[in-house]
């Protein structure tokens, strides 16, 4: 397995293009696994963590906080902050009230000064100009370092693009897989055009695609898993980091050895066959 870091587009971040994604952390994972999976991850050289501020409703942010504690200089931390407007009937307020108040909640429960990434989740019914207004107030302030988005679809980064500050955010995290290939009719060419790389969750479709029949095959054929096939897949993109949440130290391994399977041309056109891209626009999708 060899390790080569990529630079998060202009955020200047250098990162494993594997990040361990911690989902499941608190919540399906316990400490004691959890502990397990991280210390292989950094023993591999993954050096980039995701989680969220719902996930396990704050858990998951508590236990990478113990678990990357020690070392905590060599990780590049990401969180995301829920969309202020979407989930209480009372609006929690204004965006820069509701994302100062949870910067504070994330921060200390990951035990840190600062957050290497800072995300929205999801856009809601607050303006993006206040959203990027408050990350802006954060970042001066030094709570977070970069700041990007997640689950915004192409009219979404346009209206975000023509926003003072907009411009600098670091990424957008979308599904993306072998199975969910849409963001590749206008969405991945205008975020190439902007140098905006994509942080890619669900790259084996909540473990749907490794009981794909057409995956199952192709990764027969060559000596991969379906899982190692589908990894490779995106990891062949230079614009591309991949998160897949990890609940087992083996599945771990399973996913590190994806950074050897290279995948040649003919196979990555025979991928194309077997999944093809898409034909006209399509819907953002989300899981």
């Amino acid at each position: 397995m060899t390790m080569h870091y990529r630079n998060l587009g202009a955020s200047g971040l250098k990162v494993s293009p594997l990040w361990l994604g911690t989902m499941m952390f608190g919540d399906q994972t316990g400490e004691a696994d959890a502990a397990a999976i991280v210390d292989a991850a950094r023993a591999a050289g993954i050096n980039a963590i995701d989680t969220a501020d719902v996930y396990a409703k704050g858990e998951s942010e508590r236990m990478v906080g113990r678990l990357i504690q020690a070392d905590r200089s060599r990780w590049v931390v990401a969180t995301k902050v829920a969309n202020p407007g979407s989930e209480e009937p009372n609006d929690r307020g204004t965006s820069r009230r509701w994302i100062t108040q949870a910067v504070e909640h994330s921060l200390r429960r990951l035990g840190t000064d600062r957050i290497d990434l800072y995300l929205l989740h999801w856009r809601g019914s607050v303006p993006l100009a206040e959203t990027i207004e408050a990350f802006r107030t954060l970042q001066q302030a030094g709570k977070i370092t970069h700041y990007g988005v997640s689950n915004l679809d192409l009219a979404d980064m346009q209206a975000l693009w023509a926003i003072d500050g907009g411009a600098a955010v670091a990424t957008n995290q979308v599904l993306y897989n072998l199975v969910r290939r849409g963001i590749e009719w206008d969405l991945l060419p205008w975020l190439q055009k902007q140098q905006i790389p994509v942080m890619a969750y669900s790259p084996i479709e909540q473990a749907r695609l490794v009981r794909n029949p057409k995956l199952v095959e192709f990764a027969r054929r060559h000596d991969m898993t379906p899982v190692q096939t589908a990894l490779a897949w995106l990891l062949a993109k230079d614009d591309i980091v991949v998160i897949p949440k990890t609940s087992r130290r083996d599945r771990l391994q399973e996913n590190l050895r994806a950074l050897d399977c290279q995948l040649t041309p003919t196979q990555l056109a025979k991928l194309d066959r077997l999944f093809p891209p898409p034909s006209a626009t399509r819907p953002l999708e989300m899981i």
